[in-house]
């Protein structure tokens, strides 16, 4: 039950020292958040570990807050707070902080386990019968930021609930240097703009940031989903780690755009980063380790660029869909991927049979009946609708087709070292009279995939299709293997070339 502190309430909590202004707050705001100085709001103190909403507690906190937004942020002196029942909603503008992280580095721990077991089922999605991380779902946050803005959370430790921070329909939230664990249904932090009945709102989860939280044994690490748009998300870590009941994605992109995606690190998950049909959102320098697909995309206009994509079972699997459509896959740094890591759950693939490297055209995921894996354990699918994947023509009702136009590698005849350099000749194949550009790779001998970026070929194809290309790229080791991606004006970009050893 959510309880409102009555104005008699406030106005004698105001008397309390714990409100008093206090010229040095922690950090008051993490960057981008909402511009609150010493002058501008009074300090709520929480050095109560019990959740009895006594003044004092986080309960107690949060509902003087709600009363008069803007006015209070809110410092937690509390150790570890095990809360009985679900807290309010947050009204912004209000930053929450733990002390301690400012002080030693640690974090202030609010855990949800005094009434949430540990079980899937406790995570309820929105159709009725559906549980667990991949539904549509909004159930038992820690902390719920529903239609405000300008809200701070920073240096908590957030566990123990089916989404630890739930924005909805909710703009300029800064969401820092937290550690985000072990929350099971939903994800860990899920920044959505869902309108209440399945769709998507494009103008309310706008501008948020999740900058340098460390997300540990989430069932999804961070959702961006209907219509989730123009969001940072930088410098976390994501870890699908040994004990999760879910280990699905470390983010999931579910229609949403424009929404950029650096510096992060994603391992032990079927996908460490999943986009389902989003627009362009960029996805750069990040790091992809251990995950079943490091990157699953589907969707129109994204780039993938200067990441490093290194022992996974796909580096990057570029999935069919209905509306065929063009990403960008360039510069990122690519080997040591074909691992046999069968992780599965709504991602990945736990087929012993399905093509394994560094770049994948066309490998099905869970909307596709050729998949194998779990589509979620309380997901109710019917895999006699699902999509089939197809390659050749006369293709049944519900078909797919070959992403990325159907743009097959390119080849290269030869690569040579000259003066330093490395010269490059091959041909490709394009659309009609179109400018292609053919990024050049070096990998270790014997290597089929992309360690080093060399640089680009720029060609131009004939009204066959026919790109002709040579040029000179960067030096390269000798006897390294040299590999080649071709992209089209339109955006969209192959799978890797076969190696040609570089010559004298």
């Amino acid at each position: 039950m959510v309880r409102v502190a009555s104005a008699a309430i406030v106005a004698a909590l105001l008397a309390s020292p714990a409100l008093a202004q206090d010229p040095k707050p922690i950090a008051a705001v993490a960057a981008g958040g909402p511009a609150q100085g010493a002058a501008a709001t009074e300090l709520l103190l929480v050095d109560r570990d019990a959740d009895d909403g006594a003044r004092g507690s986080l309960r107690w906190a949060i509902e003087t807050s709600n009363a008069e937004p803007g006015r209070y942020r809110i410092e937690i002196a509390a150790q570890a707070i095990v809360l009985k029942s679900a807290l309010p909603p947050i009204k912004g503008p209000v930053a929450i902080e733990g002390q301690a992280f400012a002080r030693t580095g640690g974090h202030n721990v609010v855990d949800g386990s005094g009434y949430l077991p540990r079980d899937l089922k406790s995570c309820p999605g929105m159709v009725q019968g559906q549980y667990g991380t991949n539904v549509r779902t909004a159930s038992n946050p820690g902390f719920a930021l529903v239609d405000t803005r300008g809200v701070t959370l920073r240096g908590l430790e957030i566990r123990g609930f089916c989404i630890g921070v739930l924005v909805l329909r909710t703009s300029n939230a800064v969401i820092a240097d937290n550690r985000i664990v072990r929350n099971i249904g939903g994800a860990g932090v899920m920044l959505s703009g869902d309108d209440g009945k399945g769709g998507s709102t494009s103008h309310t989860t706008l501008d948020n940031k999740v900058l340098r939280n460390a997300f540990v044994e989430n069932g999804d690490g961070l959702e961006l989903t209907r219509g989730a748009a123009f969001n940072l998300i930088a410098d976390n870590s994501f870890d699908g780690g040994t004990d999760n009941l879910e280990p699905s994605q470390g983010i999931e992109i579910l229609w949403g755009n424009d929404n950029t995606v650096v510096g992060n690190r994603f391992a032990n998950y079927s996908d460490g980063l999943q986009l389902n049909w989003g627009a362009r959102n960029y996805i750069g320098a990040n790091v992809f380790t251990g995950n079943a697909f490091g990157i699953s995309v589907s969707g129109e206009g994204n780039m993938i660029s200067g990441n490093q994509i290194r022992g996974n079972g796909i580096g990057i699997a570029v999935r069919p869909e209905a509306k065929v459509a063009a990403n960008r896959i360039s510069r990122n740094a690519i080997f040591g991927n074909g691992k046999p890591i069968r992780l599965c759950s709504a991602g990945g693939s736990c087929d012993p049979a399905m093509a394994r490297g560094g770049v994948v055209i066309g490998p099905p995921g869970l909307e596709h009946a050729s998949f194998v894996g779990s589509r979620g354990m309380g997901v109710v699918f019917d895999k006699a609708g699902a999509a089939q994947v197809c390659t050749a023509k006369n293709t049944p009702e519900k078909c797919h087709a070959a992403p990325q136009f159907g743009l097959q590698p390119p080849k290269l005849t030869s690569a040579r070292a000259v003066g330093g350099k490395t010269a490059v000749k091959g041909e490709a194949l394009a659309p009609a009279n179109g400018v292609v550009f053919v990024e050049l790779f070096a990998s270790p001998k014997g290597g089929g995939e992309g360690e080093r970026y060399l640089g680009t070929v720029q060609a131009l194809a004939d009204g066959q299709g026919r790109a002709a290309f040579e040029g000179q790229v960067d030096g390269a080791a000798a006897g390294s293997a040299i590999t080649a991606t071709v992209t089209t004006a339109a955006g969209a970009t192959s799978a890797f070339s076969a190696a040609v050893a570089l010559g004298r």
